[in-house]
Parts: structure tokens; sequence; C-alpha cells
């Protein structure tokens, strides 16, 4: 093994060495600009380029101009919820979201009620889920976007995506989802979905940081969605800016080994999650799983620990990798928004633990995780005795 263990794949994702032997020849030969049209070093960049976009469109049975490359998930729900924003609002002024939503879309939504727009923010019941009853009463006339995330970074917990897309369309409001933590996670199929538009990035799923997309469904009448970077006209003139082509390569070569994979590799992650999870709550109490119990992620295990402060619990954890929630809040020093949407006590809510694994976790690193974690656990609790 070696060591620290990384048990962080919610945050980030290690490249797979496929990935990297795919980008390479972008990174050094083949250093043309697909906006280069006269000569070879251009046309064999947009080739890169469309058959990356191929790729992706095709691990989430997409058309590949439903596809716009973006710099990753925040700048793509920036460009949903803005763009639409800017596109439709003379018409509509209302938009609702939930309570778990990541920052890049809570806070561009805070944004946009401090300039005007009615916002409504829905509660969530204790696994982190919607009332679709509460959402059919919030939509009204003046509803233009609603954006529920399709799986929490922080629980795990999966929200019933389909079914809120039927809602909203039912009543003529677009609907946008944050998948980051869905793609190569659980299946994406954007027919079956039926969302108007969906975020994702490549780093959560074992592809270069640094580069995302926004699927955009082709319909009739087509959806508008304002530029939030103008420029060069790249990406049908919705998002400017040379396009990264190592970086595309590589988060096309991803999602193509995800879709290969997808079930196999998930369920052995599965395997060694549900191990984990007996180990601890065999051998500890006073433990909690946050999130739902089965509708989660595959990889990810939230708990929290009674009596542990969790800063010491992770000094003392300094062989392994982890976390107490989304990479992006680490820095602020307020409890987990989504731990006190879901309802946690003020004691649970510092003493909360999450566990992502991945496609690189072996038997044996999730064996000496979860003795290393009841040790330490057990430890700490003596210590405030």
């Amino acid at each position: 093994m070696n060591f620290p263990i990384y048990l962080d794949n919610h945050s980030t994702t290690r490249l797979d060495d496929r990935v990297l032997e795919a980008m390479l020849p972008y990174l050094k030969d083949n250093y043309g600009n697909p906006s280069s049209k006269g000569h070879s070093f251009g046309w064999i960049a947009e080739e890169a380029v469309s058959n990356a976009r191929s790729l992706i469109a095709k691990a989430i049975n997409a058309s590949a101009n439903e596809i716009i490359f973006t710099s990753g998930t925040t700048e793509s729900n920036n460009l949903a919820i803005k763009g639409i924003v800017g596109a439709y609002s003379k018409k509509k002024n209302h938009l609702i979201t939930s309570a778990v939503e990541h920052p890049s879309v809570l806070e561009v939504f805070q944004l946009l009620r401090n300039s005007g727009f009615t916002v409504s923010i829905l509660p969530v019941n204790k696994y982190g889920i919607i009332d679709l009853n509460k959402l059919r009463e919030t939509i009204s006339e003046k509803t233009l976007l609603v954006s529920i995330m399709m799986a929490n970074n922080e629980i795990g917990t999966i929200s019933p995506i389909a079914e809120i897309a039927e809602i909203c369309h039912e009543r003529s409001v677009l609907f946008h989802t944050d998948a980051a933590q869905a793609i190569g996670k659980i299946d994406v199929d954007v027919r079956k979905i039926n969302a108007d538009m969906i975020s994702f990035s490549a780093h959560k799923n074992y592809g270069p940081k640094g580069i995302g997309a926004l699927y955009l469904k082709k319909k009739f009448p087509s959806i508008s969605l304002i530029p939030q970077i103008n420029g060069g006209g790249q990406e049908r003139n919705i998002r400017s800016g040379t396009l990264n082509v190592p970086a595309i390569v590589g988060f096309g070569k991803a999602m193509e080994i995800t879709s290969e994979a997808l079930q196999d590799e998930n369920r052995t992650i599965k395997n060694l999650r549900d191990k984990l999870q007996m180990e601890l709550f065999t051998k500890l109490d006073g433990i909690y799983l946050n999130g739902h119990p089965e509708k989660r992620l595959p990889n990810n295990l939230n708990i929290s620990l009674e009596g542990v402060n969790i800063d010491l619990l992770l000094l003392e954890l300094n062989d392994l990798a982890l976390s107490t929630g989304s990479a992006c809040a680490s820095a602020s020093p307020e409890p987990s928004h989504v731990l006190q949407a879901i309802g946690l006590n003020n004691s649970l809510l510092k003493s909360s633990l999450r566990f992502g694994l991945g496609r690189f976790n072996s038997k044996e690193e999730i064996e000496f995780t979860s003795q290393r974690v009841i040790n330490a656990v057990k430890k700490i609790r003596a210590q405030n005795k």
C-alpha cells in the first residue's frame, strides 16, 4: 500500500494512466489550435476535439452538438443559470433550487436574488431529497428555471431527477441539474433524465482538471443562453476561448473508459464501501449514517461520530486522505450547509467524516482504513473521559 491512502474521490480523482497517455501527444507534438483552419496543426487539433466531443456525448446518450466545453462544473453551472436568466428574464423572474446544492449553484441564486429575482430554496428531508409535491406547489406561472443536483457531493444521495424534470416540463419550466458527482458513478442517460441542461466535468471521473461540459438539450424551439464569456465565438458562440485540446482529449478518454466499465467497476467499489461501512458500524457505537441508505452513490460513505472532535480525528488519521465535506467549502469555518439542511444537531454537525472511494482503492486499503478509524475513534473517546 502507498500512504497516505486516498479516500477523497468526491473532491477529485487521480488521473488514469490511460487518460494521460491519450493526452500526451496534444501536450507536445500536436499542439495546434483547433480554430486555426489553414494548416494541418489546426486540422489535427480540431479532429481531436471532435472525436472527444463524440465520446463524451456517446457516454451520456447525447448528440455531439449538445456538448459545450467549459472549464469545469462551476463554470457550467454559472453558464446554465446566468445564461438562461439573461435570455428569458423579461418573461419570467422566479427561480427554484434546493438547500443542499453546491456553492456554485447556491451563490449564483443568491446573486440573482440580490439583483431582484424571486428565488425559492426548497428544504430537503433527512436524506437530502426535496418533496416533489412541494416542488409542484412552488412552481408558478413566473417560474423560469429549476436547478436540483443529481447526486449530492457530501452525503451521496441521488435525487429523482427524471421525475423532477417531468414536473418542470408539465409546467413549461426549464430544468438544470449539476451532475458533477453522478458522472462515472451511476448511469447518466440524458434521454431518460430529460433535463434541459446538465453540468459535469472530467476531474471527478479520473480525467484532468480544468475541463468540463454543459449538456444543452437540442429541442424546438431551441434553448437560448446568453454567453458569460465573449470573444472568439468558440463553442457555437456560447462559450468563447481557445479550447484546451489536451484536457478535452483526456475528458473524452475518461468518459470512454467509464462507459465501458461502469457496472463492473461500481459493483466493486460499492462492495468495498459496504465492507467499510459494516466494519465501522459493527465495531463502533454512537455512529450515524448521513444520506440515504440505498439511493446513494456507490462510492460514498458519510458518517457522524458522537463525541469525537473531527479535527483531532483527522490529525490522528494522517496516513489517510479523508474529508469532512465539500472541498469547495473547506476554507469556511461554518458547519456544512448540507448537514444542517438534513437536520443534524450541532454536535453531529461537527463530527462528520466523508469517505470517497474510487477506482484505485484496494481491499487491503479498506481493511487498513476501517481498523485505523476504529482505533482512532476509541482512542479519542477514551481521552475524553
